[in-house]
Parts: structure tokens; C-alpha cells; sequence
């Protein structure tokens, strides 16, 4: 098994993982969502008259919609859709008015999920200085003798990785480094828990270590509960079919990059 992954596992398992973890991705909630206040006085006006129509209207333009509905989507998506189907806006609206407007706002402005916010964090723990090298932008990262990090947007980080490391995989980058004149590119992923939308996140990590003839050493810095010992197919995977790859903790990635 690659060291590295083995040395994750073990961390894992062993050390204060999720406290040490927590450095790398604070998943600390945002405050509550701002809804607009014309917006919200035309719904209490809606609201009062049961005006159905101009109720889901509105209701329909808040970031967050106060009920889980299948229909709710394609209701966002085709407007016109309102008036076309009666039966399904007065079945949300009898929802919306059970539940009342105090409920309702509470519900619109709840804070976005956790794991939707955490995308950002790897890499504001690196400009941090967290691996011991100030990231520089491209023209002082080309012109960098020593050790350097990229910091990059990722429309800029794919480019230089196109232009620089022959890299033609589509998906884009968390990472790029040099430490002791080898490049170092990887993606980051924060895996909260098993299958579905986790597991799609998996693969993607993993198919960028698998990016053919690119010139630089390839990482999936992957946390979480891959790491878990068990019988779940990521763990089986890194164990497994791929235990020869690069795959690894962030909280291991500064030893990795110095030992190269």
C-alpha cells in the first residue's frame, strides 16, 4: 500500500484526526440567508389576501424555498408552469399557509448546508501558509527558485496546468506546487459520509491521479470517512484496486511535498 495512504489510515484511526482535521475545513454554518424586504413585504401581502398565485410567485424568488417538493425545481425553472397547473399551486400554497409566515421565513433564511461551504477551505488553509511556503501568484511562481505554491483561481490554475504540465483532464485543480523541482497537482475532497453525491466526488479526485502524461506528480487529497477501516467501497478502493496511487490526508500532504 502507498505509504502515505497507509499513514492516513492510521492517523485516522489513531490520532485526533477529526480535531486536527478541523484546522483544514472549519464547516462552521454561515449566518442566516438575507431575504429582501420588498420582496418579503409582497409575500405577506399575498399571504393575506390567499392569493395562491402571486404567493408561489414570490415565495418562488427566495433563495431557499420553505418546503421539500419534487415539483418545486421545475416550478423555478418554467414560470409559466404556475399557471398551468392549478391543482399543484394550490396543493403547495395549503402547505405554505399551514405552516404560517413566522415558519415560512424561518425556513427561507436557514443557513446553507455545511457541506456545500466547504469546497474553499483547503485552499484558504493553504494561503494560511499551512505547508510552510507563501503561495505566490503565477509570475512568482514561475520565477520562484525554491519550494513554491500556485495561488490561483481555478480558471487560472487548469490554464497553467495546460500550458505547463500538459494536463488535459477536465476537471479542474486544488493544488499546484513545486518542492524540490518536482510539480505536485492534486484535488482536494472533503468526504462527509458514504454514496451517492460522495462517491461522486470520490471518483473525481480519483480520476484526476489518473490524468495520462502529465508532467507533475499526481495527489487526491482526500479526507473524511474514506479513511474509516470497513467494508465501504472508498476504503476498499484505496486499499485495494488503488493502493498504489497518491492518495492521502491533507493533514500528511507537508510531509509528502518536503520528502519528494
Amino acid at each position: 500500500m502507498n505509504h502515505w495512504t497507509k499513514l492516513s489510515i492510521d492517523y485516522a484511526s489513531q490520532r485526533s484526526y477529526l480535531d486536527d482535521l478541523f484546522q483544514v475545513y472549519p464547516t462552521i454554518p454561515e449566518g442566516i440567508r438575507d431575504i429582501d424586504k420588498d420582496l418579503w413585504k409582497r409575500v405577506e401581502k399575498a399571504f393575506a389576501k390567499k392569493d395562491n398565485i402571486v404567493l408561489l410567485e414570490n415565495i418562488l424568488k427566495l433563495a431557499l424555498f420553505p418546503i421539500k417538493d419534487s415539483y418545486v425545481a421545475y416550478l423555478k425553472r418554467d414560470k409559466e408552469a404556475i399557471k398551468r397547473n392549478p391543482a399543484t399551486v394550490d396543493r403547495l400554497c395549503g402547505r405554505l399557509y399551514e405552516m404560517g409566515l413566522d415558519e415560512i421565513f424561518s425556513r427561507s433564511s436557514e443557513a446553507k448546508e455545511t457541506n456545500r461551504q466547504i469546497g474553499p477551505f483547503f485552499k484558504r488553509w493553504i494561503l494560511k501558509k499551512s505547508l510552510g511556503v507563501e503561495p505566490l501568484k503565477k509570475e512568482e511562481f514561475l520565477k520562484a527558485k525554491g519550494n513554491a505554491i500556485l495561488d490561483a483561481s481555478d480558471a487560472i490554475m487548469m490554464a497553467f496546468a495546460r500550458e505547463h504540465l500538459n494536463y488535459k483532464h477536465k476537471k479542474g485543480l486544488d493544488f499546484i506546487g513545486r518542492f524540490n523541482g518536482k510539480y505536485v497537482i492534486g484535488e482536494a475532497k472533503f468526504l462527509t459520509d458514504f454514496g451517492g453525491h460522495q462517491n461522486a466526488q470520490f471518483n473525481d479526485a480519483i480520476s484526476t491521479i489518473k490524468a495520462k502524461n502529465v508532467k507533475a506528480i499526481k495527489v487526491a487529497i482526500l479526507d473524511g470517512v474514506i479513511y474509516i477501516k470497513g467494508k465501504n467501497k472508498m476504503y476498499k478502493d484505496i486499499t485495494g484496486k488503488l493502493k498504489n496511487k497518491n492518495i492521502m490526508s491533507a493533514l500528511v500532504l507537508r510531509e509528502f511535498l518536503y520528502q519528494l
